[in-house]
């Protein structure tokens, strides 16, 4: 809900969803005929790893493509591969996508079993980067910035969605599990949990210090929980990273602390599913699941104008196929009904001042979108904060020209990173 001051002056703000009454299971995708995952690389390294077409493959298995330390996904089922084909992405960016026929028979890969029970940070690299909620335990590797504060964030990423909430709120032993998990292979005894304030049941035994967020979107954000929960602010074009302190999603952390317990991978990935109706579903479906079959489960047909939108309202991404699969990282799907589309426009900025009362981090947007809209990204960084931007959205969504702010901004960061590195190859 939108919440405005009778005047119109103050900030207007958007509140984070709050789940009601007594937890309740996710309801259970079965598992498709054909499962299909996604690597941010180019398909011709596939063929390092012997990752090609024909290869029999178990559930937990790495499907990697490069050598050692490449990207790799987890099958999250047995069977055969169909098919491996590159493509490119957002942005330009190489991804391959595999495809895998899935057999009858259930089996468990063991690789991953041998090393679970003396579990280290390399070998957590090497097999849980890719398990629901992604947690990106890389960071934790990288001797140039070393990490003295660990962050599970329980906040959901974006508006609608419960899906952190229900791992905080109904999953807090395997949470517990991991956090331990953390604290073995990193050395890093500072750990914080983060929920939104009303929500906080108590956490007393998990190995970590609970912090409570305002349930007022983006305050979930790790620039906005660094500024709030630690009092520390991130520099123009820094991380958190770059101050010692990594961000967990609480699914990811529950994800490790249940492989290192059962010696398996995990497979299932909780989402948040919304119907075009509002209808809102918790939903357990296997990573890898195209999004098509999570709609045949539900019920759901999509209409030739609705559109698919991976995350949430503010900060998702429209996919145009439902062979789309689950990713480690979907925590929410929409359907959205073609008549209730917000359109674009090439209208000029009114200059209202409603992005800037918005705005979490105080960037100024009415000058920012002016350089940005005739392609001006230096001047547009230099001059006007483009870097303090944290996308959340929210400039776009209270723009009364519907003004897409949201996508110039990731559109000149992408083309400022590509000329500098370009820039940076050519020295």
């Amino acid at each position: 809900m939108i919440k405005r001051s009778f005047l119109g002056f103050s900030k207007s703000h958007l509140s984070y969803e709050t789940i009601s009454g007594p937890p309740r299971d996710p309801e259970q995708v079965p598992v498709p005929e054909q499962a299909v995952y996604i690597v941010k690389a180019a398909a011709s390294l596939a063929g390092q790893a012997g990752l090609a077409p024909g290869l029999k493959v178990k559930t937990g298995q790495k499907l990697a493509l490069g050598g050692e330390g490449g990207a790799y996904a987890l099958s999250t089922v047995t069977g055969k591969v169909a098919t491996v084909e590159g493509y490119s992405g957002d942005f330009g960016n190489d991804w391959t996508r595999i495809v895998i026929d899935v057999a009858g028979d259930e089996q468990a890969d063991d690789l991953f079993k041998a090393s679970a029970d003396d579990i280290d940070l390399a070998t957590a690299v090497a097999f849980l980067g890719p398990v629901p909620g992604a947690p990106s335990l890389s960071a934790l590797a990288d001797s140039e910035k070393p990490i003295h504060t660990i962050i599970v964030n329980g906040v959901d990423k974006d508006l609608l969605s419960v899906t952190a909430q229900h791992t905080a709120t109904s999953d807090i032993e395997a949470v517990t599990a991991g956090i331990g998990v953390l604290k073995k292979i990193s050395g890093v005894e500072h750990i914080i949990l983060t929920v939104q304030r009303d929500v906080i049941p108590g956490y007393g035994h998990i190995g970590a210090e609970a912090k409570a967020v305002d349930p007022i979107y983006p305050a979930g954000f790790p620039v906005n929980i660094m500024r709030d929960v630690l009092g520390l602010a991130v520099p123009n074009g820094k991380n958190p990273e770059d101050l010692g302190v990594c961000f967990i999603s609480v699914e990811g952390v529950a994800s490790i602390g249940r492989a290192v317990d059962s010696d398996k991978i995990p497979c299932d990935k909780i989402l948040t599913l919304v119907d075009r109706d509002g209808t809102r579903h918790l939903v357990s479906a296997r990573v890898g699941t195209p999004i098509a079959e999570v709609f045949k489960f539900f019920g759901i047909t999509v209409k030739e104008k609705d559109q698919i939108i991976l995350g949430g309202p503010m900060t998702g991404q429209a996919i145009f196929s439902e062979t789309h699969p689950v990713q480690p990282d979907t925590d929410m799907i929409i359907v959205q009904d073609g008549a209730d589309i917000p359109m674009a426009s090439g209208y000029p900025c009114t200059n209202c001042g409603d992005c800037i009362r918005t705005c979490p981090v105080n960037v100024p947007v009415n000058m920012l979108v002016r350089f940005l809209e005739v392609g001006q990204y230096e001047e547009a960084a230099d001059g006007y904060d483009l870097y303090s931007c944290i996308e959340c959205g929210l400039c776009s969504y209270v723009c009364i020209a519907k003004i897409p702010i949201f996508q110039y901004i990731k559109l000149a960061k992408f083309e400022l990173d590509r000329i500098n590195t370009a820039e940076a190859a050519n020295e």
